[in-house]
């Protein structure tokens, strides 16, 4: 069965994308388990402060998208003049939102972390998220408005940040090739928890942003924040403040590109339930 479209970056899963989704995520907990990484689950929303905390507004304002609660009067208002339904809801409606839905899984695993003092050898954390981005255009699954991420987070100190992303490389990689996938790896140039500045200075303080893409599409990532997120959560790590990296998947893109690849979402859950 063909995914169904219903509008502006909203798709449904069929029963078979949803096996096959379950079972490359089951696949990715797997890798997380044996890295001694345990799994958390964090609300679908974050504090608008939070996300401040971090100048997301700053460096992404075009993807910003908020919960906000509609003032029951002034709806009332709207719909007894019509016309129903409602295609969009007026501004006039809403209340002022304290609530974001976050673009990101992972920084809700700093927030948890705030004010730690962590073991000299750090941690990890995974987590999967709904995640939503306000895209100027969106493509079936490649490209959604609301999706979901899996990721696998290290925080503590330095070195073991970048060993976290030395290993989630090769792992990827040695995955893309059990599978069949040709991949690139390509650095990103998006500005990134920069206030300040663009592309350059993202990349003389942030050089490490790398992207697994598959025919076009980037199928997830390795990202290298250094002290970051723990200056701004205060997470102590080792002799210092602690260091952040983490692997990133976009799980519906996983299931456009293995469907792609083997032909049948079938074919697909097959090959990924034969790697064990």
């Amino acid at each position: 069965m063909m995914t169904t479209a219903t509008d502006n970056g909203l798709r449904i899963l069929d029963g078979g994308q949803l096996r096959l989704l379950r079972a490359i995520d089951a696949l990715f907990l797997r890798w997380a388990d044996g890295w001694d990484a345990p799994e958390f689950r964090f609300p679908y929303l974050m504090r608008c402060r939070d996300l401040d905390t971090f100048d997301y507004y700053d460096n992404f304002p075009h993807l910003g998208l908020t919960a906000t609660r509609l003032d029951p009067q002034r709806l009332g208002a709207v719909l007894a003049e019509g016309p129903r339904p409602v295609e969009e809801m007026p501004a006039a409606v809403m209340e002022p939102s304290a609530f974001a839905l976050p673009s990101a899984a992972c920084y809700s695993i700093y927030l948890d972390l705030s004010d730690a003092v962590l073991p000299d050898e750090g941690v990890l954390r995974t987590t999967v998220g709904t995640c939503f981005r306000n895209e100027d255009h969106y493509d079936g699954l490649q490209r959604l408005l609301g999706f979901s991420m899996r990721e696998i987070v290290f925080v503590g100190p330095e070195d073991g940040a970048k060993q976290h992303l030395v290993r989630a490389k090769e792992t990827v990689l040695a995955l893309c090739t059990e599978l069949g996938l040709k991949v690139r790896l390509e650095v990103a140039t998006d500005p990134f928890f920069d206030k300040n500045g663009g592309k350059a200075k993202m990349q003389r303080l942030f050089p490490v942003k790398e992207e697994f893409v598959v025919n076009g599409l980037a199928i997830g990532s390795v990202n290298y924040h250094r002290n970051f997120f723990g200056e701004r959560c205060s997470i102590l790590a080792g002799d210092g403040t602690a260091h952040t990296s983490c692997l990133a998947f976009g799980l519906e893109r996983w299931v456009h590109t293995l469907t792609e690849r083997f032909g049948d979402t079938d074919a697909a859950l097959a090959a990924v339930e034969a790697l064990g």
